[in-house]
């Protein structure tokens, strides 16, 4: 569970640097970052939150039950 729970930690946060990337390179200043970029945005920290959450659990309780 950890390595699957890291693996996906680390591949939310490479998505995270392109989204943030991408929103830095093509906002414009009149118009601002675009929905659909920020929607990206939050849902990759979304992931990145709750992996990070569940690989620190199942280190934790590795053994536990």
């Amino acid at each position: 569970m950890q390595k699957i729970a890291t693996k996906v930690f680390v591949w939310a946060s490479v998505a995270f640097a392109v989204i943030g990337m991408i929103m830095v390179l093509t906002t414009d200043q009149n118009t601002g970052p675009r929905p659909i970029m920020l929607r990206f945005l939050f849902a990759s920290v979304i992931v990145i939150l709750t992996s990070f959450a569940l690989s620190v659990a199942s280190k934790y309780l590795n053994g536990k039950s």
